[in-house]
């Protein structure tokens, strides 16, 4: 029902905060990896805040209705998230409030907005479209991610008469499509290029946010360490090796590390993974926990020249 658009996911334990002000997208755009001067109101757009190094820190969906913009942010990040925004502030005409506790996030896939909707975001052409050309490190991407993310007052949740689907069918589709999450696939040294992001967040032609030099420098004179791959589980067992799980090649050698993990309804289990850059596609891999392994076939997801 999710795939097909006719029912919703509770995410409501999304973090949700609110910037007004009449300088709100100026500010913004200076903190963010995103284009957001000229976004028009009910328009949408996906960020990221970098560390100087260039590393993920935040992980930011982002719609304005022409007053305010709304963000939208991984469960447990409001504090982190406001204590760095409130920061930024400086002298600019704007005010940060938290919502998590009275708007909620709804998910759907190519889905009609609930009734009670006050804004709609919608997940961008890199991520929604197989083959967008919009990433220099996805020709292709495993599936499309056609997501919209609903924000809604949570009194509302109550009166809903849609058919609701649950997190693991949410879980399921993002992975399918190679979709990384902060925190589940994403860490604390995950630069954009590694797992497919700057097609869909980074915008590489404006400057001024925390971070650029470092994506430039990727971009232009790098190669990444690290890439996000799909892969496909051996399906013997019902039981998913454990995020963090360490990933092994023919040789017994650790080439990288456990991501999401899901048991998809058309492709069995499968998973996500950051692997090293020079493993090759092709190899047959091995997930291993504890005494228990996992056989693992690939499926790029992203490719390094």
């Amino acid at each position: 029902a999710l795939a097909s658009g006719t029912a919703r996911v509770d995410l409501s334990h999304f973090t949700v905060l609110q910037i007004s002000g009449s300088e709100r997208l100026p500010w913004l755009h200076l903190l963010l990896t995103q284009e957001v001067t000229d976004i028009p109101a009910g328009g949408s757009a996906h960020a990221l805040i970098l560390s100087p190094q260039g590393h993920i820190e935040h992980d930011v969906k982002l719609v304005d209705d022409g007053e305010s913009c709304w963000l939208i942010a991984e469960p447990g990040t409001a504090e982190s998230f406001m204590t760095y925004l409130q920061s930024m502030v400086f002298m600019y005409q704007v005010t940060i409030v938290n919502r998590t506790d009275d708007c909620a996030v709804l998910g759907g896939i190519g889905s009609v907005a609930p009734p009670q909707t006050t804004v709609v975001w919608h997940a961008p052409a890199a991520l929604a479209q197989v083959n967008s050309g919009l990433d220099p490190y996805v020709p292709l991407r495993p599936a499309s991610w056609n997501a919209q993310l609903f924000i809604a007052p949570r009194e509302s949740l109550t009166r809903s008469d849609g058919q609701m689907a649950g997190m693991w069918a949410w879980e399921s589709l993002r992975i399918a499509a190679g979709v990384p999450r902060l925190g589940f696939d994403i860490d604390h040294r995950c630069l954009p290029h590694e797992v497919g992001l700057i097609g869909a967040c980074v915008h590489l032609h404006k400057g001024c946010y925390r971070g650029q030099e470092a994506v430039a420098r990727t971009i232009n004179l790098g190669r990444p360490p690290r890439k996000l791959t799909l892969l496909h589980l051996d399906g013997s067992t019902d039981d998913l090796p454990p995020r963090g799980s360490d990933i092994v090649d023919g040789q017994g050698k650790v080439v990288g590390a456990l991501g999401s993990t899901t048991q998809h309804y058309e492709l069995g289990p499968i998973a996500l993974a950051i692997l090293k850059r020079a493993t090759p596609v092709t190899d047959s891999l091995i997930v291993q926990n504890g005494a228990h392994t996992v056989v693992a076939s690939q499926e790029a997801v992203v490719v390094i020249p």
